[in-house]
């Protein structure tokens, strides 16, 4: 089969099915990627070809660069990641199921050579080329997910417990609903079966989110158990905590959580990446994401606990986005039994609910699987646009099928006179039946070869196998906040402690260069100290880190240095482009050595803000600090910090630019602050409305003229029925007239008048027979007319599509720079660094190294 041209919004899943022959058509079915944003369900029986169904379509997804999340409760959409564009059979080998090997009689390197064959002739005669699915991969990341678990890459849930960054007094009603549905998943991890408004569990811990996300704080299990014993609420309802909820029955609540949260298997849901919906949709550098939450390891609890969690995320995300009628990202959920029951209300339900009523505005598209129709509430299946139907196990199945596709009609505001119980009994393996509520009817199809190798669920150590190399790798300290220097060399073989023993009390505590108290200045000048970010532990740690082995720390002390700090703000305003920006730079700068003043070119920016300064130095004690090193001779009074914050004004507007990233066809701008990653998600939406918008537009023009065409062709239609009809009757009506002639001349009654009767008849056959020649021409040409319109409506969205994968990267480059009045220089002042400087023996000789205490100079 010739597969069609690749067109973005276009998903390819099959061709046209004869269901009374029995036989393929050659006509193929393509989905529009924009109906999936009134949700889908896919149903059918195991056997049916559901997930080769499902797998076409995530595939699809991909290459149209739509993001998506999928929940895997059983394993079988990780097959999504064996994708082998060579097709070698070594690439299938490791993933041979060794049994289906033996049934067939073939060893598994005999039987993976042949799966390839398979798998080459499959995609062949669907007309996919292997280099298809090198595309696939190079389009999108595929990770594989593992909560609670280290076999794919782990996710931490604390990220969940995070305030939603939504305004609460305008969200309120939203964010009630999150904290409802987080807290009974909690309570359901811990084994508590809690109703939300009348269990005391429930509302206390209610209480203690809204307290902390009111204040826009995050708050994590630890804080949680403490709030538990003492709530930072007095009062709940008309009560006082005490009295709605003693103290001794909250101390029982919080050993449930403590109990949990201190058990060994509870600490891999703590590692990992946090659950961010946002990163889990897109790459850090902008890249379309597939991530599969593989759950099939977790228990029935932690199941509900985690999708529960999940969900409650994706509808923060959800209503941060903008409204769009093009497709965004996909939420996946392949086998949906038990949480989202027709009858019982699982933590999973509501949200659930809420992305079915809500989601389309979004442009978030809800995919539902199951192989019972009677596992999804009723309210769901009305919701759901379109209906994947394969072939059913159980007659209570197809009821539910039908009642639901009957709801979804009317939902719709439409009526059908189609026998969908006939079509849904005739079913077959991998033929399906396509209802969508944007088209004018039902489609049966068969389902294309899916690109990825459907070897069946995969178990936890091959999904480990599988992520082995996507793990992320663990952060390491940069040496650039570690500086070493070598001291006296001692004999004495370093002892295997980490810690030694306090020096000996005749040694000096200060070290050299270095005084007890800060040096005496001009009262005028200004002086700063940077707080400490890096405590002494973490200071020794990364000085072993960065020595690679254990080290034998004689003692840490602490440091000023002086510096120059200068802050000050740049404001970037341009009123064409919206853009109003004030970006605040603090700059720190070495002290002038030589002749002239600071070198702000040289200088370094830091995360510091000028709230964060301090005005007098961090004590530790008296042996450890601190200790000042001596002021610098040129900034040492307030006319040399008044002079360095001119030179720093004059550096800020000189060097100071906003460069904005432009796409000037769409007329999109990088907004200011906002990510590469970021504004490239937003500019491939716009890219697709903008595409689909054009699409549209030009199918509304032509199809304007096929509906005239049509018109036309209808009435030509009608014509030629009456010449045809006109036509019969004066052949009938001169058959007549040539037989009374043949009478006539046997009996003898020869008549002029009825031979040009005759004769008349057979010209007005002749010309009735013209007029059906000529209603057939002119039927011809206005078929072909219209044949040649939607070949131009193909024409032109195949080119407009391509135009728009082509150009989206043409982006161009604009500067913002600021006027004069719009530098403000907030602080120059003499700055004091704090750092620890730790003296240690590393098994060879003693040494001293300087380790940065304050935040490090962005990079």
């Amino acid at each position: 089969m010739q597969a069609p041209p690749e067109k973005l919004g276009s998903f390819y899943l099959g061709a046209e099915y004869d269901l009374d022959a029995n036989q393929l058509q050659e006509a193929p079915v393509n989905y529009d990627a924009r109906d999936l944003t009134t949700h889908a369900v896919c149903v059918g029986m195991t056997g049916s070809g559901k997930t080769g169904l499902c797998i076409g379509l995530l595939e699809e997804a991909g290459l149209d660069r739509v993001p998506a999340i999928l929940i895997d409760p059983k394993g079988d959409i990780t097959n999504l990641l064996l994708q082998f564009p060579e097709l070698r059979p070594q690439d299938f080998q490791p993933w041979i199921n060794v049994d289906d090997a033996r049934r067939k009689g073939q060893t598994v390197e005999e039987y993976a050579t042949a799966t390839a064959d398979s798998w080459r002739k499959g995609l062949g005669d669907w007309g996919i080329a292997p280099e298809r699915i090198g595309e696939l991969l190079k389009t999108v990341d595929y990770t594989i997910f593992t909560p609670g678990s280290d076999a794919g890459v782990p996710i931490n849930i604390l990220g969940s417990l995070a305030a939603p960054k939504l305004d609460f007094d305008a969200n309120a009603e939203a964010i009630r609903e999150r904290i409802s549905g987080t807290v009974a998943a909690l309570l359901s991890l811990a084994g508590i079966n809690a109703d939300p408004v009348r269990s005391r569990e429930a509302i206390l811990l209610a209480n203690i989110f809204e307290h902390f996300w009111r204040q826009d704080k995050d708050i994590d299990l630890a804080q949680l158990i403490l709030s538990i014993q003492t709530p930072p609420v007095r009062q709940i309802g008309v009560f006082d905590v005490d009295t709605f909820y003693p103290q001794k029955d909250r101390f029982e609540l919080a050993m449930a959580f403590n109990s949990l949260m201190a058990a060994p298997t509870f600490q891999s849901w703590l590692q990992g990446e946090p659950l961010d919906v946002d990163k889990l949709y897109f790459t850090p550098d902008g890249q379309p994401r597939h991530s599969v939450f593989y759950i099939a390891h977790l228990s029935d609890n932690e199941r509900m606990f985690f999708v529960t969690l999940l969900l409650e995320n994706v509808l923060t995300w959800m209503r941060r986005q903008s409204g769009t009628t093009s497709l965004r990202a996909l939420l996946y959920f392949d086998e949906i039994f038990g949480f989202f029951p027709p009858t019982a209300e699982p933590p999973s339900k509501r949200p659930l609910l809420t992305l079915l009523k809500q989601a389309r505005a979004f442009g978030l598209g809800t995919i539902l699987v199951t192989q019972n129709p009677v596992d999804i509430d009723y309210k769901g299946l009305t919701n759901a646009g379109t209906w994947f139907i394969g072939k059913l196990q159980a007659e209570r199945d197809k009821a539910r099928v039908l009642e639901g596709l009957k709801g979804a009609i009317s939902q719709a505001g439409r009526t059908t006179d189609v026998d969908y119980d006939t079509l849904i009994s005739k079913l077959g393996s991998r033929v399906f039946l396509l209802h969508n509520v944007h088209d004018d009817g039902p489609i049966v199809f068969n389902t294309r070869w899916a690109m990825s190798y459907l070897r069946g669920p995969l178990t936890r150590p091959q999904v480990r196998q599988l992520m082995e190399n996507r793990k992320p790798a663990a952060q390491e300290f940069t040496s650039s906040s570690v500086t070493v220097t070598p001291v006296e060399a001692e004999t004495a073989p370093a002892p295997s402690r980490a810690a030694a023993p306090a020096p000996p009390a005749a040694e000096s505590t200060i070290p050299e260069g270095y005084a007890a108290t800060p040096p005496a200045l001009d009262p005028s000048a200004e002086q700063v100290y940077l707080p400490i970010e890096v405590d002494e532990r973490t200071a020794i740690r990364q000085l072993a880190q960065e020595e690679g082995a254990q080290i034998d720390v004689k003692r840490a002390r602490l440091i000023y240095e002086p510096a120059v700090l200068g802050m000050g703000e740049v404001r970037f305003f341009d009123r064409r482009r919206n853009v109003d920006e004030r970006l605040v730079h603090a700059m720190l700068a070495q002290p002038p050595g030589g002749i002239g003043g600071v070198e702000w070119a040289q200088a370094e920016h830091l995360s510091v803000r000028l709230r964060d300064l301090l005005r007098n130095p961090e004590r530790v004690d008296a042996e450890q600090g601190p200790f000042f090193a001596p002021a610098p001779e040129k900034v040492n009074k307030a006319s040399d910090l008044k002079s360095a914050a001119k030179d720093l004004a004059d550096w800020l507007y000189y060097n100071s630019d906003l460069e904005l990233k432009v796409h000037a066809e769409l007329d999109i701008h990088q907004e200011p602050g906002e990510s590469e990653r970021d504004f490239k998600i937003r500019l491939q939406q716009a890219a697709r409305e903008a595409r689909d918008a054009e699409v549209d537009k030009l199918r509304g023009k032509l199809q304007s003229q096929i509906d005239r065409v049509t018109e036309k062709l209808r009435k030509e239609e009608r014509e030629l029925a009456a010449n045809q009809s006109d036509y019969e009757s004066r052949r009938s009506q001169e058959w007549i007239g040539i037989g009374e002639s043949v009478l006539g001349f046997v009996l003898g009654r020869r008549s002029s008048r009825a031979l040009s009767n005759a004769a008349s008849k057979r010209r007005m056959t002749v010309q009735a027979r013209q007029d059906i020649e000529e209603s057939e021409d002119q039927i011809a040409d206005l078929k072909n007319d219209i044949k040649e319109l939607e070949d131009q409506i193909k024409e032109g969205a195949d080119e407009i599509t391509m135009r728009w994968a082509k150009n989206i990267d043409d982006l161009g480059i604009e500067q913002v720079k600021p006027r004069r009045t719009d530098v403000n220089v907030e602080l120059t002042a003499l700055a004091w660094l704090p750092s620890w400087l730790v003296t240690y023996h590393d098994g060879r000789r003693q040494r001293t190294a300087t380790i940065a205490a304050y935040a490090l100079p962005k990079s």
